[in-house]
């Protein structure tokens, strides 16, 4: 009986890869992009093969990024819309993409030079509604093709055959797609295992003389936004560098980029890093109306995860609350198409209310964190109804979500 409990869980186990392994090979799907600071555009390639391919591809162009589409059959482009039917067993479709992008502010988000790219591959390989067979699987890669002396890092784990040929996981896609900031070129990393997470921070060579620092601000931190987000991606990516790049930081699929000049703790005792690791950490974005929700629980963790790990006093951490709700008071609404600045301020003092009100409604039972967990579970679009749900849960009719909204209006500045 010992004997039979033994082998039953590892024939099932072989079991499981050996199916995972015949449906992979339903059909693959190869990214591949050129890169040379030679050229002002990637040249990139989307190939299929397999004797049952999707019946149909829509791909959803950036008219002034993405150029100069052509297949051998099945393409017709009608607007910022491109149709592709491809015809199996072996079809590729071969475009090119425009790498750097400026922002108003004359920085860039996106930017080739000749030593270096920085680029989101969720921007190169655009946005793809796909018609699959039901059953139909595909088995996803990233290759880039680059100059001698160039390597690459992207939020994925790379393949046997090269280091700059990755594996894509996009969990719930019947068409996988890459998503993620990415860093080509020569480059410097450092790469640890914090919490489970595989870590890696990088930087144009000659940028990176904070990247330990970083890292060791990540294995300080990342725990603690793990503890609230158990979905914490099992890599993450940073990516980082100085001017001509926009100067601030933003989110990604398992990544995220920070300008080299942004402080890891800034002078009010927050922290634009643990900010953008919840945004990577929740995967939720705001339907309407609801982006104050999103941004404001990032900005709330960004002061509360640095007081949670010891970084910050009690003293500094509650300075810091009355920082933000003085500055929420310029704001006259919440509910605003995108929140920044005074807003999101005004968002984090309204969750860390939230959270106090949970605790005295449950006996310190519930808080902050139960409501985060759950917005997130979904890692989709969250709205103001969800969260009153949730509070309604967690507290029944103790804790009034929109008497709290109320009580941030009537002291506006409005």
């Amino acid at each position: 009986m010992a004997l039979r409990l033994y082998i039953t869980p590892l024939l099932a186990l072989l079991l499981v890869a050996g199916t995972g392994s015949a449906r992979a090979t339903d059909y693959t799907l190869l990214y591949r992009a050129a890169i040379s600071p030679d050229s002002e555009v990637a040249r990139v390639e989307i190939r299929l093969r397999g004797e049952r391919l999707p019946r149909k591809l829509v791909l959803h162009l950036n008219p002034d990024r993405h150029l100069a589409l052509r297949s051998d059959a099945g393409l017709t482009l009608e607007g910022d819309t491109a149709t592709w039917k491809p015809q199996g067993p072996d079809a590729s479709l071969h475009y090119e993409f425009v790498i750097s992008e400026k922002k108003a502010s004359g920085r860039y988000d996106s930017l080739l030079t000749e030593d270096w790219a920085i680029l989101r591959s969720d921007k190169l390989i655009p946005p793809i509604t796909a018609t699959v067979a039901k059953g139909l699987v595909a088995s996803a890669e990233l290759q880039f093709e680059l100059p001698p002396g160039w390597s690459s890092a992207a939020p994925y784990a790379s393949t046997s055959e090269s280091s700059n040929h990755y594996r894509i996981v996009d969990p719930g896609r019947r068409l996988p797609r890459p998503k993620g900031w990415l860093i080509l070129g020569n480059i410097a990393s450092r790469q640890d295992m914090i919490a489970g997470v595989d870590v890696r921070v990088a930087a144009p060579a000659g940028q990176g003389g904070r990247l330990q620092d970083t890292l060791a601000f990540l294995a300080w931190t990342v725990p603690d936004v793990k503890a609230v987000f158990p979905g914490f991606p099992d890599r993450l990516l940073v990516v980082t560098a100085g001017k001509p790049m926009w100067r601030g930081g933003l989110s990604g699929t398992r990544s995220l980029f920070m300008h080299a000049d942004r402080p890891l703790i800034s002078g009010n005792r927050t922290s634009s890093m643990i900010h953008e690791l919840v945004h990577v950490a929740s995967g939720i974005n705001g339907g309407k109306d609801a982006d104050w929700i999103v941004e404001g629980l990032a900005e709330y963790y960004a002061a509360n995860i640095l007081w949670r790990s010891g970084a910050i006093s009690d003293l500094r951490y509650q300075q810091t609350m009355a920082w933000k709700e003085n500055w929420g008071r310029k704001a006259d609404t919440l509910f605003v198409k995108r929140s920044s600045g005074p807003v999101t301020a005004r968002a984090a003092v309204f969750m860390h209310r939230l959270h106090l009100a949970l605790q005295d409604a449950t006996d310190g039972a519930a808080g902050l964190d139960d409501v985060a967990r759950e917005l997130a579970r979904d890692r989709g679009r969250v709205s103001l109804p969800q969260l009153k749900q949730i509070v309604q849960e967690l507290a029944a009719d103790s804790v009034d979500v929109d008497a709290l909204i109320a009580g941030l209006e009537h002291v506006s500045a409005g």
